[in-house]
């Protein structure tokens, strides 16, 4: 027993010395783990291929190493006080910093971080599976099969057609169907598109899942990108503009719906009363209120002035819809009406732009709704729903209208099969378009009315004749060797 109790009181004194040796040394910090996410957050908006701001790049380990157009090196592995990058990041005795530009300095915790990275040799840890061949315009990407099309959409002068694709989005025109412009940007997935109501811009959300989410917004003209603004740490979704081409809104997987600043990136809005996905938005025609959908089975009104939540348009009551929203699109009008909406307190009536929605999603069957409340709320209702229509086989992942709101197309996929409709918005009557050869996740109208474009899972792009549903000509979205 003496020699038994002498092992239990020695064995901790041995192991004691180590570990108080282990405790003094500095943690080690990762690039790939620790400081990668802090730039893709903060810098790689504005320090990428496609906008190298001060011409020095960080969306690579190499390219830190490099020095920008002041010839000071970036990053000198072993000395942060030689490094051009950790003097640019400082805070001073203002509170601000050089970088990131136009926005709140780097907390206290992410400068240590970067610089004890740094004064550690400014290792490159990045695991060997996770190192693939960088993408921009001087690398474009390279496809051994068509990309799987989340999204299409015209231009306002029906000129242009742009088509996502792997890290890009391509820019088609609608005379000789030719690939005219590769807009790649550091967002390896695009999810939603929209081009601004002069046509001058397009917007492109997305990001790369888990990682970060990003808005870009590019000048088709001559590719260049104006503005590339982190959202949070996941893919973004269901990108509009604002009646007067200011703000920008969007979906994000963290179950908020947010709006920026178009021309900054400076966020606006943030409405957090989701609770799954955020997968569609768009503005209500004098731009003060948003609507948003997303998993949850709901759509919500958001006043865009205050940020308040003000109702769902939806029905709240569990089993009357029968999946999540994916999308949704504003009906057009030739003429603004007014209706009387009941306010909370007092039972009075105040007046609001009369608007109208179609959402469709998991259940497949599209629905139109009114976006205000022109009853007093009853338990179990669903007062704002105006008709349903014929359910699409599968899954809808985009509906759009056309110009005067008379009708809109649809698209849908199951089990390996798609199909795009076109719907009369008062009758209900459609049309099913014909030759869609798989999964159908994407849908635009031509301004003019006279053709449909949609798209999917093997890539093709099909346009249609809506009146008749007859395919008019495809083409496969897969820029040339």
């Amino acid at each position: 027993m003496r020699m038994f109790c002498a092992l239990v009181f020695v064995a901790p004194l041995a192991a004691a010395q180590p570990l108080t040796a282990r405790a003094e040394e500095p943690p080690k910090v990762s690039y790939y783990k620790d400081v990668r996410p802090v730039f893709q957050q903060h810098c790689n908006g504005c320090h990428q291929p496609a906008k190298p701001l001060g011409g020095y790049v960080m969306t690579t380990h190499a390219d830190l190493l490099k020095a920008g157009e002041r010839e000071k090196v970036g990053v000198v592995p072993g000395k942060p006080a030689q490094s051009y990058l950790v003097e640019q990041i400082k805070v001073h005795n203002t509170g601000k910093a050089e970088m990131p530009k136009g926005r709140d300095p780097l907390g206290a915790a992410q400068i240590k971080l970067i610089t004890d990275w740094i004064a550690q040799g400014a290792v490159d840890d990045t695991p060997a599976s996770a190192k693939a061949a960088a993408v921009d315009a001087s690398n474009p990407p390279k496809y051994s099969a068509p990309p799987v099309v989340t999204a299409v959409a015209f231009s306002p002068d029906g000129a242009q057609l742009a088509v996502t694709g792997y890290h890009e989005v391509l820019i088609y025109d609608t005379t000789e169907l030719k690939l005219r412009s590769r807009l790649i940007g550091i967002s390896e997935r695009v999810q939603s598109l929209a081009f601004s109501p002069d046509g001058k811009k397009l917007a492109a959300v997305g990001g790369a899942p888990g990682r970060f989410g990003e808005v870009q917004v590019w000048r088709p003209g001559d590719e260049k990108l104006l503005l590339s603004a982190p959202v949070t740490f996941d893919t973004l979704y269901g990108v509009s503009w604002s009646p007067d081409g200011k703000t920008l809104a969007f979906g994000c997987a963290d179950n908020t719906v947010r709006a920026i600043d178009a021309a900054s990136g400076k966020q606006t809005l943030q409405m957090g009363t989701h609770s799954d996905w955020v997968l569609g938005t768009v503005f209500s025609q004098d731009g003060a209120h948003l609507i948003s959908v997303g998993r949850d089975m709901s759509m919500k009104l958001t006043e865009v002035e205050t940020q308040r939540f003000v109702d769902n348009v939806t029905s709240i009551t569990p089993g009357a819809l029968k999946g999540g929203l994916i999308t949704v699109d504003r009906r057009p009008v030739k003429e603004r009406r007014v209706t009387k909406v009941p306010q909370d307190e007092g039972g009075k009536f105040i007046e609001k732009v009369y608007d109208e929605v179609v959402v469709a999603g998991a259940d497949g069957r599209p629905r139109l709704y009114k976006i205000h409340r022109e009853v007093k709320r009853q338990i179990g209702d669903d007062a704002n729903k105006i008709r349903e229509y014929e359910p699409l086989p599968g899954r809808v992942s985009a509906v759009a209208f056309n110009s005067d709101g008379s009708k809109f197309a649809a698209c849908s996929s199951l089990d390996g099969k798609g199909e795009v409709r076109v719907y009369d918005s008062t009758s209900g009557a459609k049309v099913v378009c014909e030759k869609v050869t798989g999964p159908a996740y994407a849908v635009a109208w031509q301004p003019d009315g006279k053709r449909i474009a949609s798209a999917g899972f093997d890539g093709i792009v099909w346009l249609h004749d809506p009146a008749t549903g007859k395919l008019v000509n495809s083409f496969v979205a897969l820029p040339k060797k």
